[in-house]
């Protein structure tokens, strides 16, 4: 984004700063608390504090309870996540996601369905409606994401009216909080039992075949995929002109 401003070639989808502090998980988790948005808590862990294996271990224990996920701050397609189930697979997760960050996240488990909401503009952007993601596998890892066909969507989610335009609206909220702008995927978690929205995580490139989440959401909400193209890159030509 950056060298494509400096070059003054419009591109479709978020800034330098959306882009970068919704990669990574840690940055968007301290511009959305700010906010009162629910998330799940966490300890940050530091690769260079795993030398202390044993402290960072007592961190964790004190403020969660197992299972616990363990991820790096920055990567995609769940990529160097581990669920955690108790203190004898901690270290092996926590050197797992290392490989791919400095920064790691250890989180609390969220038992609840997993839910995704798209949105779409500028300054006064609009929200999809909302899709539910069926894990054929114990989390959306990257096998459930792109090798097992089990592995489904549900759009509409089978939500009630109230619950719909709470995640919309945080949703934008979110979108809103990390100057984002042209489209993003806003995730969610909503618990089984309190069904109480958490937050997961605001993916700002989203996947974008005709198979993805994110233009099948707009797809039914009468936005077909060429409509959708028009209009991304039709907010990228008004950002170069602003």
């Amino acid at each position: 984004q950056g060298l494509l401003e400096l070059s003054g070639i419009p591109y479709v989808g978020c800034g330098v700063l959306a882009g970068a502090v919704s990669m990574d998980k840690l940055y968007t988790k301290q511009i959305v608390k700010q906010l009162g948005i629910r998330q799940a808590e966490y300890v940050p862990v530091l690769y260079d504090e795993l030398d202390d294996m044993a402290e960072v271990t007592a961190r964790v224990e004190a403020k969660l309870s197992y299972p616990v996920f363990v991820k790096p701050s920055n990567a995609g397609s769940s990529c160097g996540v581990t669920k955690v189930h108790a203190r004898e697979e901690l270290a092996a997760a926590l050197m797992c996601a290392a490989e791919f960050d400095r920064k790691i996240l250890v989180e609390e488990t969220i038992v609840g369905r997993e839910l995704e909401c798209a949105v779409l503009g500028g300054c006064k952007p609009e929200a999809s409606g909302v899709g539910e993601i069926i894990a054929a596998d114990e989390f959306y890892s990257f096998d459930a994401k792109y090798k097992n066909e089990n592995s489904t969507a549900k759009i509409p989610a089978d939500l009630d009216e109230d619950q719909t335009e709470k995640i919309k609206k945080l949703a934008i909220k979110a979108f809103k909080a990390v100057d984002a702008r042209g489209l993003s995927r806003v995730d969610f978690f909503v618990d089984r039992i309190s069904k109480n929205i958490y937050l997961n995580e605001i993916n700002t490139m989203p996947g974008f075949t005709t198979i993805s989440m994110y233009p099948q959401l707009f797809e039914k909400c009468g936005i077909p995929y060429s409509e959708l193209i028009d209009k991304l890159i039709n907010l990228a030509l008004e950002e170069l002109d602003a």
